[in-house]
């Protein structure tokens, strides 16, 4: 019989398991802040109706699905966590409390063309909050707060969450009386990773003229701290509602941050903050890794003034934030910016010696009755081999097993990296490791 070579396919990521320790401890870091906030867990299913999916238009979303048919049902896999999200929403409108505040860290499938951390299955970790009718800005400050607590834990070193308001960007070219907003929107997003010649040949590309383009340049280079960008902000005396809206909101957003405890140092107003999505209707956010800015943005999101209007009339504004963990992980293993600190699930292994497996087993179990991680070596063979596999598996300590043992009631307690050795009594062996 032919064999099959086996292969993963392109785009699809795993981990060895030290590796997935480390990404399971990351993602149990954000669950705990998403949950400690008030943000309760859903889990919508990998698949969805293709017409609700597509609700909204094909475009490159359609291009990027998978797709296929089982019968007469029409169905693709999710390539977010916002439509499904949205999806559920009205679904379970009438069992659920608003705001409706949710978390949800499931992966998420997109056909786009495999490369170096950028994976076709991958997980996201969203957090969002739903208003019926309306949501308090309140949420817009909490998001960063959240992602701040989330990023101080996993111990990355320096960041900062970049915050803008579309409203004031939308404002602002309503003002000079550039068309095609959205276009410009998206071309100022891309101005970190295309630099500035680029940009200005696409903003002339879009029929801009120059004396427009270089009050966009002016504007987008407002320096100086928070405040003083808001006040630069005030000070162009643009007499536009909706951008003077979005100064207000802006400046609201900011006060909450502050209240909530989280210092200018890891938040900063970014004017060219603009969130390719045209769904983003307020509030966006970027966060990136101080030092390691080509990692591009770690974590992103905004305001939304209508969550489902493809599935109802009722208006369901919301505001969110995600984390795309594989992508993460992918470009900090990458950088050596994290590592296992422990690589193993376990605190000790016990090595029984032959005849001695019966009572290695109950010694397992008692250590375990007193919370001691601990499992058994069960397999025949040398000694050494049995301690090579404690090793290779990176478990902390040993204790080997034999009539002497039973007999004196202490064990031979060795610490695998050390290789010091101390005889031990279980209360005294349970002290240690606890």
């Amino acid at each position: 019989m032919d064999k099959v070579k086996p292969s993963t396919l392109p785009g699809f990521m795993e981990l060895l398991p030290e590796e997935q320790i480390l990404f399971n401890k990351m993602m149990d870091i954000i669950r705990k802040h998403y949950e400690e906030n008030g943000f309760l867990p859903i889990d919508t299913p990998v698949l969805e109706k293709t017409e609700v999916l597509l609700a909204k238009g094909g475009g490159e979303t359609e291009k990027q699905i998978y797709r296929f048919t089982k019968g007469d049902t029409d169905m693709s896999m999710r390539f977010d966590l916002t439509v499904p999200l949205a999806r559920y929403t009205v679904e379970h409108f009438s069992d659920l409390n608003f705001p409706f505040k949710r978390y949800q860290i499931s992966k998420v499938y997109r056909g786009e063309r495999a490369q170096r951390g950028r994976f076709r299955e991958f997980y996201q970790c969203d957090i969002d909050a739903i208003g019926n009718g309306k949501l308090s800005l309140v949420n817009d400050a909490q998001m960063p707060v959240i992602i701040c607590g989330i990023f101080k834990d996993l111990k990355l070193g320096n960041f900062k969450v970049h915050i803008n308001n579309r409203k004031i960007l939308k404002g602002f070219f309503e003002n000079l009386g550039a068309k095609k907003e959205e276009e410009i929107l998206r071309t100022i997003d891309k101005l970190d990773k295309i630099g500035m010649g680029k940009m200005v040949e696409e903003l002339k590309d879009q029929g801009l003229k120059e004396e427009e383009i270089e009050k966009i340049l002016e504007f987008l280079q407002i320096q100086g701290k928070n405040s003083e960008k808001i006040s630069a902000l005030k000070s162009l005396k643009i007499e536009n509602e909706k951008f003077k809206e979005g100064i207000e909101e802006l400046s609201q957003v900011l006060e909450y941050i502050e209240a909530f405890g989280v210092s200018e140092e890891n938040i900063e107003v970014d004017l060219k903050i603009a969130r390719g999505l045209d769904y983003y209707t307020g509030t966006v956010y970027e966060t990136f890794l101080t030092g390691h800015e080509d990692v591009g943005s770690v974590c992103s999101g905004g305001r939304y003034d209508n969550l489902a209007e493809y599935y109802t009339d009722l208006k369901l504004p919301g505001v969110g934030i995600s984390i795309g963990l594989s992508r993460l992980f992918f470009k900090l293993m990458e950088k050596n910016l994290i590592q296992a600190e422990n690589k193993s699930l376990v605190d000790l292994i016990v090595i029984p010696m032959e005849g001695f497996l019966t009572e290695g087993i109950r010694l397992v179990k008692t250590l375990k009755e007193k919370g001691i991680k601990a499992i058994i070596y069960s397999e025949e063979g040398k000694i050494g081999k049995k301690f090579k596999y404690a090793d290779k598996l990176n478990i902390p300590y040993s204790l080997a097993l034999g009539e002497n043992e039973i007999k004196t009631g202490l064990y031979p307690l060795k610490n695998m990296k050390t290789s010091d050795q101390e005889e031990l009594s279980i209360e005294e062996i349970c002290q240690k490791l606890k």
